[in-house]
């Protein structure tokens, strides 16, 4: 397959509003649409269709990669030749059955403000403190990169710092404005998260960006960071404040966890735990939040190990703009933008939302009753 045909296939994507482009031997190219699958009216792509698709956007340091690991991650900018489709792509190549699958992810050029993607209005407030961890959490495709995108934009627009990004790979490419912003990506200016946060002190930042905190040492240095004088931003993926204290805490040694409590409960600004669902109503995709704004009640739950309370606190701090994800899963039923599904599907208490909603299915185990006592959630990972 030809370059040509790459681009057409981007230019495809771009058009139709995909969100991913699934490349696997034995199908046709498939689009992610509003989150389900449609395929391209193409022929069914042969080994020989992915390698040359592969090798037409993969850089020589990630075609290393791939065949050393057995798989890479990249981005790219790509724009069509008339110039009306433009977008970034993160792509994912791997080896599968002996042959080359791609999954290339559309990262749009436009960055959103918080009103355009519905984010808490305090939020705004919080990415004016001078120092604190925030984490986005979520799993993966919900988001999280456009969220953080959004507060580091709107940072640079706002305010004179010097924001640090680091990422892998790269994905929103930022303008300095009146910020400064440097950008690093893992693997080719930077070896790890945890080295590119260590060397960053050194850098005068203010803002320090973690794509993902995968590690212990990266989620060390990023809390470290956030209590020697940083604005530091994160994510994870857990679902729910809770988990992803709980998520947080559970990867130190145990001999080290009262400790991390402490830290946490003084360096924690806030955690926005979120989901993508497709809409009813038009075509696209809308968010649902949990949100949770570290209050001083809250950072001595956290402090004495009784996370199982913070869904009640956060569901009592709505003049702090909180609210639990299974709430805004009922707001955005209730409004006519989700279905009832989706809200059963993304809630973390299925069973609850459902008879609230006014669903029970036979087929359904997960909606039977709860039996026993709740707390809070736990942590799931992707």
């Amino acid at each position: 397959m030809s370059t040509i045909q790459i681009d057409r296939l981007l230019e495809t994507a771009i058009k139709q509003g995909a969100s991913d482009l699934h490349l696997a031997v034995g199908r046709r190219p498939v689009l992610r649409l509003n989150g389900g699958l449609r395929d391209l009216a193409t022929k069914v792509l042969e080994p020989a269709d992915t390698m040359a698709l592969m090798k037409a956007v993969t850089p020589d340091r990630a075609q290393q990669e791939l065949q050393e690991q057995g798989s890479a991650d990249f981005g790219f900018a790509f724009a069509s030749s008339d110039g009306l489709a433009k977008a970034r792509f993160r792509v994912s190549v791997f080896r599968q059955k002996g042959n080359i699958g791609m999954v290339l992810r559309k990262i749009p050029y436009k960055l959103l403000s918080f009103e355009q993607i519905g984010l808490p209005p305090s939020v705004e407030e919080l990415c004016r403190r001078p120092r604190g961890l925030f984490l986005v959490t979520g799993p993966t495709g919900s988001g999280k990169t456009t969220t953080l995108a959004s507060m580091i934009n709107y940072i640079n627009m706002t305010f004179e710092r010097h924001i640090i990004t680091v990422e892998d790979p790269l994905e929103y490419y930022h303008e300095h404005k009146k910020s400064i912003i440097t950008q690093r990506e893992v693997g080719g200016d930077t070896p790890s998260f945890s080295e590119a946060l260590r060397r960053a002190l050194r850098q005068d930042p203010d803002v320090v960006l973690v794509g993902e905190m995968r590690d212990l040492e990266t989620i060390s240095a990023a809390i470290r960071a956030a209590e020697t004088g940083h604005l530091v931003f994160g994510t994870l993926h857990t679902t729910g404040a809770s988990g992803t204290i709980n998520r947080i805490i559970d990867a130190f040694p145990t001999d080290q966890q009262e400790q991390v409590r402490v830290q946490l409960s003084t360096s924690l600004l806030a955690v926005l735990s979120q989901a993508l669902c497709p809409r009813i109503d038009t075509d696209g995709m809308v968010a649902a939040y949990e949100f949770m704004v570290v209050t001083p009640a809250i950072a001595n739950t956290i402090r004495e190990n009784k996370t199982f309370r913070i869904d009640s606190m956060i569901q009592t701090g709505k003049k702090f703009g909180m609210q639990l994800l299974d709430e805004h899963l009922l707001f955005l039923y209730s409004e006519g933008k989700i279905s009832a599904e989706e809200a059963i599907d993304k809630s973390r208490r299925p069973a609850e939302l459902a008879d609230r909603i006014g669903v029970r299915s036979a087929n359904r185990p997960d909606l039977e009753p709860e039996t026993g006592g709740g707390g809070g959630g736990s942590a799931k990972t992707t």
